[in-house]
Order: structure tokens, then sequence, then C-alpha cells
């Protein structure tokens, strides 16, 4: 027997009373001042928060919107809970702070800790969202959160479970952290290794040439819409191009009707796309056999290598590198919204060693690119295994049999 229950057997042997949240919060619904009282100046007043912007993982965050004049104020050690879109989203604060009608605040009372509070709503947020109403944006009224009732176990149980959840949480975040540490070490040292793999700046003639982009590649073409009318296309769009594993994570379906103006294109097995717009965002991959003969958007400068010179993974693994990415910055125009063009990328010199060469730098760069890439992949699967392990344990530690009337 665990000590929850040695401690209920001890406290609450016949089951645990349930109570209406009215009946042991204080609630504050929140009321958003007028909008000629907001300022970023931190001494003109109190922290304003509208909705769940600035929610962290348990402490609210700043927000760096003050109000010379609050109408509803959340206190120390409060809860704050989302009451519309989403409904329960929930956050603790540690400070004083106004709220908006975006947001509740909570306080525990007649024997009802704040924290332990805080993890029920968690584990029970579908409770909250069920009891929302509007079609297209969830809202919960002052009345149907007073009305939903939660367990009162005694409180040294309350504040044991707490002491175990605080815990379980902070090994969750702590496991993240580690792997996620791990992940970009990983990245670190294959960026390292393939940016010496790819450095001849100190070679001299042996068979390397160094010649443009343009030179080694081979003309592409724009689609014709009059003539494909009844076709339907795949389109990348920038935001198909993942900057995490470089690879399209997802396109849209297009045709003559519904194209894009810049859904012009056309794509062939072994391209690679570049992004010309913000392009030090790295959006770029090499084209699966799936796209063969796809659309892509003319924010992309479309690389056809010409195999009897260049390999297109080899093309690829240059884009990688630090001098091309120097080269980008430095040719890139415009402040706000800054771009390059393509004959500025066709104009980038990279070395060309002969093909044997190039197979080996590839198949040496690709094994690299799989590991990491693997482990990527690995990652967002072990902390999801970990949460549900979480949530298993919240859900069994704040479940309470009813005490019979």
């Amino acid at each position: 027997m665990n000590k929850i229950d040695t401690l209920i057997e001890q406290l609450c042997p016949k089951g645990v009373e349930f109570k209406e949240l009215q009946d042991v919060v204080i609630l504050t619904m929140g009321t958003s001042p007028a909008g000629n009282t907001f300022s970023p100046n931190p001494e003109t007043g109190i922290e304003f928060h509208q909705g769940k912007t600035s929610f962290g993982n348990e402490i609210i965050k700043h927000s760096n919107i003050y109000t010379t004049s609050p109408i509803k104020i959340a206190e120390p050690d409060s809860l704050i809970m989302s009451v519309r879109a989403p409904v329960g989203a929930t956050n603790l604060t540690n400070r004083k702070i106004a709220i908006g009608r975006g947001l509740c605040s909570m306080i525990g009372k007649n024997g009802l800790m704040t924290k332990f509070l805080y993890y029920f709503i968690n584990d029970n947020i579908q409770t909250f969202k069920n009891k929302s109403n509007g079609s297209t944006f969830e809202a919960i009224n002052t009345i149907d959160i007073k009305q939903i009732s939660i367990p009162i176990p005694p409180l040294p149980i309350q504040q044991e479970i707490v002491n175990i959840l605080d815990k379980l949480t902070q090994l969750e975040a702590d496991l993240e952290a580690e792997l996620e540490a791990e992940l970009k070490a990983r990245r670190a040292q294959y960026a390292c290794y393939r940016a010496k793999l790819l450095d001849f700046s100190d070679i001299n003639g042996g068979g390397y040439k160094w010649l443009s982009i343009s030179k080694i590649c081979l003309k592409t073409e724009n689609i014709k819409w009059k003539e494909n009318i009844n076709t339907d296309f795949q389109y990348i769009d920038l935001s198909s191009v993942s900057r995490s594993n470089n690879k399209v994570s997802e396109t849209l379906t297009i045709n003559s009707t519904n194209a894009p103006s810049r859904a012009q294109q056309i794509l062939k097995e072994d391209d690679v796309i570049f992004g010309t717009t913000r392009p030090t965002l790295k959006r770029y991959c090499l084209i699966t056999p799936e796209y063969d003969g796809q659309i892509c958007s003319t924010g992309f400068c479309v690389l056809r290598a010409n195999k009897e010179f260049i390999l297109p993974k080899y093309l690829f693994f240059i884009l990688t590198t630090p001098d091309f990415y120097n080269y980008v910055e430095n040719n890139q125009e415009g402040a706000g919204y800054p771009s390059i063009s393509n004959s500025l990328v066709k104009r980038f010199i990279m070395p060309i060693p002969p093909l044997i060469e190039q197979e080996r730098i590839v198949a040496i760069l690709a094994k690299f690119d799989t590991l990491v890439n693997d482990f990527g992949v690995a990652l967002p699967a072990e902390i999801e295994a970990r949460r549900k392990q979480y949530e298993y344990y919240r859900e069994k530690l704040l479940s309470f049999k009813m005490m019979s009337a």
C-alpha cells in the first residue's frame, strides 16, 4: 500500500466529497479595459493578459502589455484559465496581473489547494469544453464554471498528490530537455562534419573544377495552364518544405481554376529547390519521385542538375554549406522581406569534383543525414510516450470514489 492509499484509508475510507467550484474557489472572470489604457511601458500600469497567448509550461509568461486602468485582477498564486477558444487551458501566475475577457482566475478556499485544482483541471479539460457553447468560437460562462463538481480529498492527500505530480512534471521536462539537447548536439556534429567534407578551399587543380551553378544545371519549364485545363497537380509552396528535415511535408491540390499566380514551375524527380524569399530560413529540398511532374511556387529557384557533371544529391548538400549560406546572406535584397534572385543563386561558384568523388561524399553524408533524421523522428515519439505515461498516472492519482450520501 502506497502513501496515498494509506492516507485515504485513514482520512476518507468511505469516499471523497465532491463539491461545485462555486463553493471551493474564489472565481474572477476577466474584463478588458479600454484600448487606450494599454502601453508597452511597465512603469505605466499593471501587466495585462487578454487570453492564453503568453501561457508557458506552467507559469504564465510576461505579456509586455500594461494597462493603467485594470478592471479584474488575478492575485499571485492564482490559477489562470482560458474561457474562450480554447476553453480549459490553464497556467499559474506568480505575480499580480490584470486579466481580460478571455481568461478567468481561481484561488482555492474551504479546503481546496489551488495547485491541486490546477492538476485536476488539466486532467479534466474535456469537462470544461463540454460546458462551452458557440459553434465557431467556443466559450464557457460564469454559471457553467461554478456548477462543475470536483473531488475535495483531505488536504494531506491533496498535498501528496501535488508533490508526486510536481516531481513527474519535472522529470518529463528534464527528459524533453535532455533529448532535445542530444538532437541539437547530433545536428551540430553532423553540420560540422558536412562542412569539412565539402570544404575544398585548400585544393588546387587535381581534377576539381570550380563552376557557377548555372554552368552545371539544365533549363526548367513553366506550366501552360491553358493546355492543362482538366488536370490536377500537387502544389509545393514555400510553407510546404520543412526546415527541420528538408523534405516536402504537405502540398495543396490545384488545377487551372484555382492555381495561385505563383504556381508556375514544373518539377522533375531529382530537382533541387531553394526558397528565394527570406532565403536564410533555409527552405530547400530534393524532389522525390512522387512529385515528379508536379508544380512549385516561383518563390523557389529550381535547380536541375546536369548529371553529366554533377549528382543532384551533391548539389543539394552544397546548398547546406556555410559558404552558400554566407553567399545568400550577402546577396539578398530588401530589409523587411528579403529575397535573392534566381540569377544570383545560379552565380554561386561551387567545387565540381569527379563524379566518383561526388558519389563517395554523397554516400557518407546520406548516412549521417539518415541517422540524424531518424533520431529526430524518434524524439517526438519518445516524448509523446512519456507524456501518455504521465497522463496515465495523473488520471489515476486524481480519480476518487465519491462519498455515498
